[in-house]
């Protein structure tokens, strides 16, 4: 096979020498455009599952690695004059420039063409003439640029600004030095590489930046770096450097870019490393990623003759692993973005936050690792909290407005359409008493509609008469005699989706017969086939403010402990909240204060008429994931607006207010939102929803200041008495089981927490509650 490598970075050299080990008869040539002594940066980090592939594909050239590395567990964060240590992390480093000198010689042994300071043919030229064209020549990538149009490629430019620098301090673990200056937060990431130097990046935000006065700099021609910057690092950061020198290596200010790519082949032409996508380096490293790329390349290639049937299949097995990683470092440098609003927070507290920033790192991993350090978070909570006694974050109590919940713990509003002209029936006492009677704190009814016009199917539930109040009351009733939960009304117009098929009929589909018509802000349906809705007049606005009104009462006279306002997913106060869908001309469409002129209308009339002792939320969507939608710094005004209103909290969900959404999934997707809202918006507690699966999940988002409460919907579908079992799994005996239950309150031997709990392979020491402390000692062999 006839291969054609552009980029002689170590993707593209690893890449070239796993080609010729697995057949010597392959004909690999690779095009750098730099001399092989070029390169930027200064150290490269690697995880052990990536050093195990390398182990196992090429024991030699993995050897020679090692024998260059550094490697240590603990993690210092320097931050408001204190230092905190974290142990059990596993690193290992060594200088690029070593890498891709071993790099080379493994190519050149091999007998690996390699054309250096050269740049590299066409590449129509080269897909005519070769089997195989990578293209590993980086962010930039020629290659890709090529066939743009095939590969669709994103670019998501950022709004930070770092440098990568190099120093001869060399540190004896990972730091992160948090500085708060006259401009804003400046933060290092610094780790060791070799016993002569260390990596040491600087980071800021844009706004930061420039009111620091770096961005009067101009252009450098290539290979020279911003000396004048340098300069001023070196002052900033003099006391963190204690007399030692900061190097730069064709240094100057960046915006990290984010790469994506709806395809990384076409035909013979494959993209590997930072051309086909990239993550930013608070994670990990794109070395690593390009590496990774090479190996499973590789392998594809050699299973399958077929270089179609080898590069879908790369594709395939790459594509879930690189997605899962962006959205981990896209976590990871949005925070870092951010990072000035949590500089205000309680040191142990903000370690914690920096930590599991990523959320793939989370309070059981770091307690696996460090218990230590773990016991320090949970003692600081508690303290922060004015709480007397240390137990899991999720059954700290929690006072909303004036009602006190046992634990922070909320069973998510799902709509279950089983209703039968708006009365909630048995099927509603069992599916919320079973819930109430599993542990958690706060139940929240499904979305409970107002009027017959405002429901979303046939099948919601209501309280537009007394007979659906009667209803209620009966099941409010259950849940405060059976259990210590307590039991909140979702009050809510459909709006727009309304007149639609049950759920598992075909959802937001309309009623093929039957229907209503539907009401909107504007005459914008919901999404292709959904009917066009009724723009609402004056009049309109006035009764559906009644019926909100006449509703809430009814809520009142039912029993309810708390009353929730739906503003959120499309229906119709989040409609007229969003841009997409609110296109009035009026006073109430336009700007953001105008937006949410009428949600807020009937926040006040539906608080007038609910008992002033009982807490009033609000649940908002905090994006609408489309362009032109809503977006956070939206969310913020909006949730500010209902806090200056009296709502006691904000329940922070997103999308569904247009079919046209491109949500960004992932763990705990929606908490980055309420995480913010939080931070910037004080009056309110926050609920954090969405993609919330275990009791870690729960107990991390606490545990980092994003939320003050969790609520989970499909998790509780899944396991009613999950709040219970988390309790058990945690060793919490003091939850209340009812008493019928009580018997099965003891978690068995074989429990299945074991089997599920995240547990570190390497760097543990023999007994899972010790930390593991490895710090490189310079002039020492690496560990």
């Amino acid at each position: 096979m006839r291969i054609a490598i552009v980029g002689g970075g170590p993707g593209g050299l690893y890449l070239a020498a796993l080609m010729k080990q697995l057949d010597p008869a392959h004909d690999v040539t690779v095009w750098e455009r730099d001399a092989p002594d070029v390169t930027f940066g200064f150290g490269v980090v690697f995880s052990d599952e990536t050093l195990g592939g390398i182990e196992n594909a090429d024991p030699e050239f993995a050897a020679a690695m090692s024998r260059r590395f550094a490697r240590w567990t603990d993690i210092d964060i320097h931050h408001r004059g204190e230092t905190h240590t974290v142990g059990g992390q596993g690193f290992a480093a060594m200088s690029r420039k070593e890498l891709l000198g071993l790099l080379q010689q493994r190519c050149h042994d091999l007998g690996v063409t390699v054309h250096f300071s050269t740049a590299a043919p066409p590449v129509d030229l080269l897909r005519s003439s070769h089997d195989l064209v990578v293209g590993a020549d980086g962010v930039n990538s020629v290659v890709r640029q090529s066939c743009q149009d095939v590969f669709r490629p994103a670019l998501d430019r950022r709004h930070n600004k770092y440098m990568w620098l190099g120093t001869d301090l060399v540190f004896e673990a990972f730091q992160f030095f948090v500085k708060d200056t006259e401009w804003g937060t400046v933060q290092v990431h610094g780790y060791p590489y070799s016993d002569t130097g260390s990596t040491f990046i600087v980071e800021m935000h844009e706004d930061v930046w420039r009111r620091a006065g770096f961005d009067t700099a101009g252009e450098f021609p290539p290979g020279a770096s911003d000396e004048s910057a340098v300069a001023r690092i070196r002052t900033l950061f003099a006391d963190e450097l204690a007399g030692h020198e900061v190097f730069a290596n064709n240094s100057k200010w960046l915006s990290f870019t984010t790469v994506r790519n709806e395809r990384w082949h076409h035909g013979n032409l494959v993209l590997v490393g930072d051309a086909a996508h990239t993550a930013h380096f608070s994670i990990g490293s794109g070395t690593k990623l390009a590496m990774e790329d090479s190996l499973a390349l590789a392998a594809c290639l050699h299973e399958h003759r077929d270089v179609e049937a080898a590069l879908t299949a790369y594709e395939a097995e790459r594509r879930p692993v690189v997605e899962s990683t962006q959205r981990a470092a896209q976590a990871s440098l949005e925070w870092f973005e951010n990072i000035g609003m949590y500089s205000g927070q309680e040191p142990t507290r903000f370690c914690f936050n920096l930590l599991t920033r990523s959320r793939r790192i989370t309070y059981d991993n770091l307690r696996t690792r460090d218990a230590e350090f773990a016991d320090r978070v949970d003692a600081a909570f508690a303290s922060s909290q004015g709480l007397p006694d240390v137990v899991p974050a999720m059954f700290q109590p929690f006072r909303l407005g004036g009602l006190e919940l046992k634990n922070r713990v909320v069973v998510s509003p799902m709509d279950m359409y089983s209703a039968v002209d708006g009365v909630p029936g048995d099927f509603h006492l069992v599916h919320l008493g079973s819930k109430a009677m599993g542990g958690a704190g706060l139940v929240m009814t499904e979305m409970v509609c107002v009027s017959p016009e405002g429901r979303i199917t046939p099948g919601c539930t209501g309280l537009w008469n007394d007979g659906q109040r009667d209803s209620w009351e009966r099941i409010v009733s259950f849940v405060h005699s059976r259990s210590t939960a307590r039991i909140g009304l979702q009050l809510g117009h459909s709006g727009r989706k309304g007149s639609t098929r049950l759920m598992w009929e075909g959802m937001d589909e309309p009623l093929p017969t039957g229907g209503w018509d539907v009401v909107g802000p504007s005459a914008l349906p919901y999404g292709p086939g959904s009917p066009v809705p009724a723009e609402l007049d004056r009049a309109s606005l006035d009764r559906i403010t009644a019926e909100f009104t006449a509703a809430a009462r009814r809520g009142a006279q039912a029993g309810f402990d708390l009353l929730e306002l739906h503003c959120a997913h499309g229906y119709l106060l989040s409609s007229f909240l969003s841009p997409v869908a609110n296109r009035r001309t009026d006073s109430y469409g336009g700007s953001v204060e105008n937006r949410v002129r009428f949600p807020l209308e009937v926040f006040d009339a539906v608080r007038a008429v609910w008992p002033a002792e009982r807490p009033m939320i609000v649940r908002i969507s905090a994006t609408d994931w489309v362009p032109d939608g809503n977006t956070g710094h939206d969310a913020v005004e909006i949730a500010r607006a209902f806090t200056a209103h009296g709502a006691d909290a904000i329940d922070v969900s997103t999308g569904q207010v247009t079919a046209a959404e491109r949500p960004a999934y992932g763990r705990s997707y929606q908490t980055p939102f309420a995480d913010r809202i939080r931070h910037e918006v004080p009056g309110a507690a926050v609920i954090a929803v969405g993609a919330i699966a275990s009791y870690d999940d729960v107990n991390s988002i606490l545990l980092a200041g994003r939320a003050d409460l969790c609520a989970l919907g499909r998790t509780h579908l899944y396991d009613p008495h999950w709040t219970l079992h988390a309790a058990a799994d945690q060793g919490f005996a003091a939850a209340e089981w009812p008493v019928q239950y009580r018997a099965g309150s003891r978690k068995p031997p074989s429990s299945r927490t074991d089997a599920i709990r995240p547990r570190l392979s390497l760097l543990r020491a023999e007994e899972p509650d010790q930390a593991v402390h490895v710090r490189w000692k310079p002039g020492t062999a690496p560990v």
